[in-house]
């Protein structure tokens, strides 16, 4: 009789959830199946593991909450099955083997018209020293499902013109010796590393575009690098994340900023100036080129990826108000922001807050409203992709 393990407790947000009803498993050492349905596509990667011998399969994000796998997935061929928590913003199913078997193939495939997802996995005999082999190198594969399609009205650009998702770039303020705006024992680099990781797995989870950060820990990366993770990726757009603190005034709520040489306020002008003087001190030289050609160039350029920038920003100051209601006072400005200078990327900067004011705080420190914010920049993402789709096809025609 299979001897299930025990199915961890698990603190997950609302993620993908296991289906049992659509769950199977057939066959048997030499050839095993294993079907899992699940409620939404989700990225996977596949380990061999030994002590004890053992297929692994990790998600970004499953709840097997309620749903023993142990349960429905049973087989002579498995010893057990063990559903829990892996590392942060992973899940992970065990599957136990009683002999030595190897990934043979792995595919996902979603319901076009609900959204449910199956994936098929097939283990096939290997030898204990092909099994042992496996399990040093560990990794089988990642695989990250292809997004559901979207009816024609409600296309992304890229997956209308170019059959892809998009890539974007986040880019979380300041780092290292440069903490940004600090309250309290709250830095705003640590919080914005914080929100860049939640937002980053909100949009790869739900809208399946490819996401990458400017940084993944605390360190200091000069303006200008920052520009080259994204030219570096090709990225379709880029958006760099602050929450800045004010000496005097009361200033509250989101805004979101587009580049502009004449800064829309006085504020804006100095707080572009503050966001600036970390990579001066670095010994960065931020000043213009002297290559008037390609001043003239990238002046060019910037004609047309302006106004997608400024798109972008008023879709997200749309959807931030429609999931976290209360914005800046003027929730759409612009400064020359140095972050903000590439050419070919439209890029917007979204101040979620100030740290110096009690309820931004408040709020930045809420897991609740940062999940809520994270929605809203991610709704105003697909919203600009939708309109950018339909800018571009009226350009072609």
């Amino acid at each position: 009789m299979l001897l299930a393990g025990p199915l961890v407790a698990q603190e997950l947000r609302a993620l993908a959830r296991v289906d049992p009803a659509t769950s199977q498993i057939s066959g048997t050492v030499e050839n095993l199946e294993i079907t899992l349905g699940l409620s939404q596509a989700v990225p996977y990667r596949i380990e061999a593991r030994s002590e004890p011998d053992r297929i692994v399969v990790e998600f970004r994000e499953v709840d097997f909450s309620g749903a023993e796998p142990g349960s429905y997935l049973t087989s002579e061929a498995l010893r057990g099955v063990i559903a829990g928590p892996a590392q942060p913003g992973w899940s992970r199913l065990e599957f136990l083997l009683s002999a030595p078997m190897g990934l043979q193939t792995a595919a996902m495939s979603v319901d076009e018209g609900i959204g449910t997802a199956l994936l098929d996995i097939t283990l096939g005999a290997v030898s204990p020293e092909a099994f042992a082999a496996s399990a040093v190198k560990g990794d089988l594969g990642v695989v990250r499902p292809e997004p559901r399609d979207l009816p024609d009205e409600a296309q992304t650009p890229q997956r209308q013109l170019g059959d892809r998702p998009l890539v974007i770039v986040l880019d979380p303020g300041h780092g290292g010796f440069d903490p940004g705006a600090e309250r309290d024992g709250v830095s705003e680099a640590d919080l914005m590393l914080i929100f860049a990781r939640e937002l980053q797995e909100a949009i790869i989870r739900e809208s399946g575009h490819t996401v990458l950060l400017t940084r993944t820990e605390d360190e200091f990366i000069p303006l200008p690098d920052r520009v080259r993770v994204a030219r570096d990726a090709s990225a379709d757009l880029f958006i760099s994340l602050h929450a800045d603190a004010l000496i005097s005034g009361r200033a509250s709520g989101a805004t979101v900023y587009t580049l502009s040489e004449v800064a829309s306020t006085e504020a804006s002008a100095k707080l572009a100036e503050r966001m600036d003087r970390a990579s001066l001190l670095a010994g960065m030289d931020l000043t213009a080129q002297d290559d008037t050609l390609a001043e003239a160039l990238m002046d060019i350029a910037r004609l047309e990826v302006m106004p997608r920038a400024n798109n972008l920003a008023d879709n997200l100051v749309t959807t931030l108000a429609e999931t976290v209601g209360d914005l800046h006072k003027r929730p759409r400005q612009s400064a020359d922001f140095s972050v903000l200078r590439a050419p070919d990327i439209p890029s917007v900067l979204v101040e979620l807050g100030f740290l110096s004011n009690d309820n931004d705080l408040a709020r930045l420190l809420s897991s609740e409203w940062r999940a809520l914010a994270a929605e809203g920049i991610r709704l105003g993402i697909d919203a600009w992709a939708v309109s950018d789709a339909a800018e571009a096809n009226l350009v072609r025609q």
